[in-house]
């Protein structure tokens, strides 16, 4: 679950970052995302629940998301015109595949660089 000042707002954002869908209507303070092929609460596939707290975040967050991309750029740049805000991180290490962002509630997720599958044999 990731808390939230405004349902509306994340809900939006989640969804169109993640491509998932609402289980249910959304409540005033609540609401659950699923990916769209998940036909039942048991089925396989993370579901999200976005809840309404009325304080704000606390960093460091005790969770974050992280979100896989071929192509790390592309991704952070379609996150950012989604929304998506950069966070100014100096704990880098030199290696890092990662990059730090946080939603439109302040929740910090990462973009992560995948690595290419190996060509086959």
């Amino acid at each position: 679950m990731l808390t939230v000042e405004d349902i509306s707002r994340a809900g939006d954002f989640w969804r169109a970052a993640l491509g998932y869908v609402d289980r249910r209507p959304p409540s005033e303070d609540w609401v659950i995302l699923d990916p769209p092929y998940k036909q039942s609460w048991d089925a396989p596939g993370a579901s999200l629940a976005l809840s309404v707290t009325g304080y704000p975040q606390h960093y460091p967050p005790r969770i974050h998301l992280d979100i896989y991309a071929d192509d790390q750029p592309a991704e952070i740049e379609r996150l950012l015109g989604l929304g998506a805000r950069a966070v100014d991180w100096d704990d880098y290490p030199d290696d890092a595949d990662w990059v730090v962002l946080e939603d439109t509630e302040g929740n910090r997720f990462c973009v992560v660089q995948t690595e290419p599958d190996p060509a086959p044999d």
